[in-house]
């Protein structure tokens, strides 16, 4: 099957507010100024756990962009990986919900129809508690290049 016609999400996840756990809402908006195509919806969300079952339901195919703090990385370097690592992903899990791996467990066994292919681009984050609207520089300089790995990934790249 093509992949360009498989239905696809793009999901970019943060908080506006807090300096780069913003960054995949960010790369989301870039996105949705980028690519205007019917078999790929681009959303931008804050949540975790069992609510990511609902806004995977029903694609073929998702890309999650998130932020991510090995304590290793350089802010700004990007991660591409499937879901079963995401549990270190900064809203792939909180202490009263489940990772997304264990979610997608779940959707299989409930048989929901959730996509069989899910990549995750995951930006090394430097702060993500602080109240702000802007980036650290280098998460900040991230999100063009995360959009391009996107677009790359949707085979769309120029």
């Amino acid at each position: 099957m093509n992949k360009n016609k498989l239905k696809t999400l793009v999901l970019g996840l943060g908080n506006p507010i807090l300096s780069d756990d913003s960054a995949g809402c960010r790369v989301a908006m870039a996105l949705q100024q980028k690519l205007h195509r019917p078999d790929v919806d681009i959303k931008e969300a804050s949540i975790a756990g069992l609510d990511f079952l609902d806004e995977l339901a029903g694609y073929d195919r998702t890309i999650i962009i998130d932020v991510i703090q090995t304590g290793k990385g350089k802010p700004g370097k990007i991660y591409r990986f499937g879901p079963e690592v995401l549990a270190d992903t900064r809203h792939a899990a909180s202490p009263h919900d489940v990772n997304l791996a264990t979610a997608l467990e779940l959707g299989k066994r409930l048989h929901l129809p959730l996509p069989k292919d899910i990549t995750i681009f995951a930006i090394e984050a430097e702060d993500v508690i602080s109240f702000s609207e802007d980036c650290t520089p280098g998460v900040a300089r991230a999100i063009t290049q995360c959009v391009d790995l996107v677009l790359k990934e949707l085979n769309l790249a120029s």
